[in-house]
């Protein structure tokens, strides 16, 4: 029997606003930096917490996280998804389900951007837009018991089919891309193609043979990300319950560890500056704050991080790769494990491609769902820099 849908509206009152504001300005800074491979900068936090305290917009905060959203109960957690149908009445009868997958440390409120262009049937292929958030995260969250990429996709499954959907589009990035592949592989019928922005597969010798230059970049930029700003991901994966006590009493503390990876991730602009800007960064961090979710989103390391690289995926896949992003599998690789399709180097945006250059991921979205789904790119009424390949 189908799950029960179950609306729902996120509610964070004045007082609790307030309690952060009152330990914002009890915090306890510790001394600069020695070197500039530090770790976020002091300058930075502390700017980053005068805006917090005293400039965010704590009223288009909350209007922004009052879009529709509902909790389907599954396996005995209330999953949580933003649910925006197609606009206009006349794009319903044609609309394609999507699920569109978010990681850590982000939530699913960054694809809102690009979700209402792409529930937009004027210029092409409208989509009711399903964006669930990971168990443990946001209002997913705390989630009991163990819960890792494998029993995320079947609840993901259930999710979808309660809303009514038989088959669907799946996009995913970061553990997204992970529960999305896992989707995939366990239930082929359901799934009718996927989109990745940071596909995942074993590297062989020779993969790198005769790389574009862009894909020469990646890998030179995740040789840098493993060697000098991974271990976030072994201490999550080992002590997440002891870097929580941490995460979830200190707004400071959150903002540095969740700040650092939000900035690092992102793509830059034509003058160097990061794509997401001071209040992008806080936004999140309000999400996790106001959630009390920063200890069980990191749980999904102790469950999932040694993550199979290697087991095929039989659905059809488009891959978009963007320009920053600093996990990045070869083509090779991935064409080795994955069925796929197409695959697009894109010239901006980073690991948060929705958030950072949300009408650019809209764009790959709609034109890999016209191939996915037999448009095919020659008449796709989406512009694309350059063809797929």
């Amino acid at each position: 029997m189908p799950s029960t849908v179950r609306e729902f509206r996120p509610v964070v009152d004045d007082a609790e606003i307030a309690d952060l504001q009152d330990r914002l300005d009890r915090v306890r800074w510790p001394s600069a930096e020695a070197a500039p491979d530090q770790g976020l900068s002091l300058a930075t936090v502390q700017r980053l917490v005068r805006r917090w305290r005293g400039g965010f917009d704590w009223d288009a905060w909350r209007k922004r996280l009052g879009v529709p959203q509902v909790h389907v109960e599954v396996d005995g957690l209330d999953v949580h998804a933003v649910h925006l149908p197609p606009a206009g009445s006349a794009a319903a009868p044609i609309a394609v389900p999507l699920l569109l997958a978010h990681g850590w440390p982000s939530t699913c409120f960054e694809f809102l951007d690009a979700a209402r262009l792409l529930t937009d049937g004027s210029t092409g292929r409208a989509f009711e837009v399903v964006c669930p958030s990971l168990p443990g995260y946001a209002f997913s969250g705390p989630a009991a018991g163990v819960w890792d990429a494998v029993r995320t996709a079947d609840a993901w499954v259930a999710l979808m089919g309660a809303l009514g959907h038989d088959r669907f589009l799946v996009h995913g990035g970061d553990w997204g891309a992970v529960v999305a592949t896992a989707m995939a592989q366990r239930h082929p019928d359901r799934v009718l193609g996927l989109h990745l922005s940071m596909p995942l597969a074993r590297v062989g010798e020779g993969d790198l043979d005769g790389a574009s230059e862009a894909e020469a970049r990646g890998a030179a930029r995740e040789r840098a990300y493993r060697r000098t700003g991974f271990d976030y991901a072994r201490i999550q994966a080992t002590r997440p319950q002891t870097i929580g006590y941490a995460l979830d009493d200190s707004p400071t503390g959150l903002l540095a560890w969740v700040g650092e990876k939000l900035i690092d991730w992102c793509g830059r602009d034509e003058a160097g500056d990061p794509l997401l800007d001071d209040d992008a960064v806080l936004s999140v961090v309000s999400t996790y704050w106001m959630t009390r979710t920063a200890t069980s989103a990191a749980r999904m390391y102790h469950s999932s991080l040694r993550t199979d690289l290697d087991s095929p995926v039989p659905v059809p896949t488009v891959c978009s790769v963007f320009a920053d992003e600093v996990i990045r599998a070869p083509r090779a690789a991935v064409a080795r494990r994955y069925d796929l399709r197409a695959w697009r180097e894109v010239d901006r945006g980073g690991h948060f491609p929705a958030a950072e250059v949300p009408e650019l991921f809209a764009a790959e979205v709609r034109a890999a769902a016209d191939l996915l789904l037999g448009a095919g790119p020659e008449r796709s009424t989406t512009a694309v820099a350059t063809p797929w390949t």
